[in-house]
């Protein structure tokens, strides 16, 4: 299996302390060796992303990143364990694609069973992987569905409806973004924590890194992590229920249940 690291945050947040973590699990502290990729969204609907098919624990590239601190509001990253489609650079996560004047952003672990026999629109794949088909399958039925943007709570309704469906074929923990919100599937295992004031310390687990955040932040800072395993060992991660989608705003943590109309729970926070 794959593992996934998001960010939601009210203002622009450097990631490398989450980062550092998941890269440690690609190829060292963990087995996921074959490929790697993350996208920043700075500035609206700006970002920039970056892909390497070498192990992340190994990767220049993600030595750099770690150097570099890149401020964001929205972060989607990726470790990958290649199951189905070949190690290369077409194949590492996240995928991204245009949609209504937005860059939508894709990641995803786990196998789902029959997804390639699914019709596609414009959205073609350009590797070889079931996820990069899940994910232009969801863009297809989304501009089937809305030529033009719809309103917010519609959006989140629909995409909720399109995770449970795709979890019927297997396992979907996915994290999606089209700039504004940060969506997250549990289909296995997928756990968040949000950090805002008062804020206190935090080391990671698979690396000696330790971060005073009261140090690094203001007082209306408000920071949500997502990932597949809690990254650090001091503080309390939330474990998401198999079935559910969450969406992400500024921070903020919303439960999406699917039906004729979307019920939007605000869940746990885990601020001190």
């Amino acid at each position: 299996m794959c593992e996934l690291l998001g960010m939601s945050a009210n203002v622009p947040t450097d990631i490398r302390f989450s980062f550092a973590g998941l890269a440690k699990r690609g190829g060292e502290t963990g087995p996921h060796a074959d490929g790697w990729g993350i996208t920043f969204y700075e500035g609206g609907r700006g970002c920039r992303s970056f892909h390497d098919p070498d192990p992340s624990a190994q990767s220049e590239l993600a030595k750099l990143l770690r150097r570099f601190a890149i401020k964001s509001r929205i972060v989607v990253a990726h470790v990958r364990k290649a199951n189905r489609g070949r190690v290369s650079l077409e194949n590492t996560h996240p995928f991204s694609r245009e949609l209504w004047g937005r860059r939508w952003t894709f990641a995803h672990n786990g196998q789902l069973k029959g997804i390639k026999r699914r019709p596609l629109g414009r959205f073609e794949p350009v590797g070889s992987t079931d996820s990069e088909h899940a994910f232009c399958w969801i863009m297809s039925q989304l501009q089937e569905r809305w030529p033009k943007p719809p309103r917010p709570a519609q959006l989140d309704a629909f995409v909720a409806e399109l995770c449970r469906d795709l979890g019927t074929l297997g396992v979907f923990n996915m994290l999606l973004s089209d700039s504004r919100v940060l969506y997250a599937h549990c289909g296995k295992r997928l756990c968040y924590l949000t950090r805002c004031a008062p804020f206190g310390t935090a080391t990671l687990v698979d690396e000696d890194w330790r971060v005073d955040f009261a140090q690094e932040t203001t007082e209306t800072d408000v920071v949500t992590m997502i990932a597949t395993r809690a990254l650090t060992r001091d503080e309390t991660w939330t474990e998401l229920a198999r079935g559910d989608t969450v969406a992400f705003k500024d921070g903020a943590v919303r439960l999406l249940r699917p039906g004729r109309r979307v019920v939007q729970v605000a869940l746990p926070c885990s601020c001190g």
